[in-house]
């Protein structure tokens, strides 16, 4: 039997991929705690000792399907084109697991889902997937990485659902898997001409808005405890009216695979809440103990 032995909510925001000295100016001459995150996130990984780690990738959009990348292995060098003045040449290797993503799909025609493997080699890659190989050193532990999208034709439900069947054929396969959720809380960014409140960039006083940084915040405190289905009952009301980032779709696939409104997994916070152009993250790890 396969086990879910981690998971977790992880920044990939691409200042970050920014030199210390750039991000120290930015922070008014303190780095991003999300930096630091990344180190404490690796001890964890480390200690889980996973056969694989299966990323939600908030950057990679599908249209009617849930997708999975199922190539051998990627390798590269990667050109952001969001931000190609800084985010660049960015070389990547590393293995992926056609048989997971198999398994996946396979999985899903079993129990009426829409997850889809993609086994072509030149599937493009993308930052919230690049940056956390790089941060998490995954080349060096040499541990297989998948890539899982964004549905965009999608309601919660369906987003829980992918996660459901992702989790099933887990714990139907024989690997022990780690699960990464790439991206952000509210997700409004601020306007091309906006003025920091702080002169820390990455301070949670320049999130978009009071607001969204209270909804934020609301939500780290369920999670820290646990209570994913509150967050999931004041979803449409508390949560989203704040744009969380690509629908909430990595959060959502992630909680599926817990066991969905069911999950009790009691969030640990490995960083510091923070701001990148308005938008609010953080990084959360989820012990074994939440997989259903």
């Amino acid at each position: 039997m396969g086990r879910i032995v981690g998971s977790a909510l992880v920044s990939h925001q691409p200042g970050l991929m920014q030199s210390e000295d750039m991000r120290r100016l930015m922070g008014a001459g303190t780095d991003s705690d999300l930096i630091a995150g990344y180190a404490r996130l690796r001890e964890r990984i480390e200690a889980a000792k996973p056969d694989l780690i299966l990323i939600f990738d908030t950057h990679w959009f599908s249209t009617g399907y849930h997708l999975i990348d199922g190539g051998e292995g990627y390798q590269g060098t990667y050109l952001s084109d969001e931000m190609p003045w800084y985010l660049y040449g960015v070389p990547y290797k590393y293995r992926g697991d056609p048989e997971f993503a198999l398994g996946v799909e396979a999985m899903s025609k079993k129990m009426g889902g829409y997850n889809r493997a993609v086994l072509n080699p030149d599937l493009a890659r993308h930052y919230p997937t690049i940056n956390l190989i790089k941060h998490l050193r995954l080349e060096i532990s040499d541990i297989p990485v998948v890539s899982s999208s964004i549905c965009q034709n999608c309601r919660p439900e369906h987003f829980l659902k992918s996660g459901e069947i992702i989790g099933e054929a887990i714990r139907q396969g024989e690997q022990n898997v780690i699960i990464l959720a790439s991206g952000a809380l509210s997700h409004r960014m601020t306007d091309i001409d906006w003025k920091p409140n702080h002169p820390s960039v990455f301070h949670e006083s320049n999130v978009s808005s009071p607001e969204a940084a209270a909804s934020d915040k609301r939500a780290i405190e369920l999670m820290k405890q646990g209570c994913h289905d509150q967050i999931l009952d004041g979803w449409e009301t508390d949560f989203m009216p704040h744009f969380w980032e690509a629908w909430g779709g990595h959060y959502l696939q992630m909680l599926g695979a817990l066991g969905g409104t069911d999950c009790r997994a009691e969030g640990v916070p490995l960083s510091a809440y923070e701001n990148a152009r308005g938008t609010g993250n953080i990084h959360i790890w989820f012990d074994e103990q939440g997989a259903a």
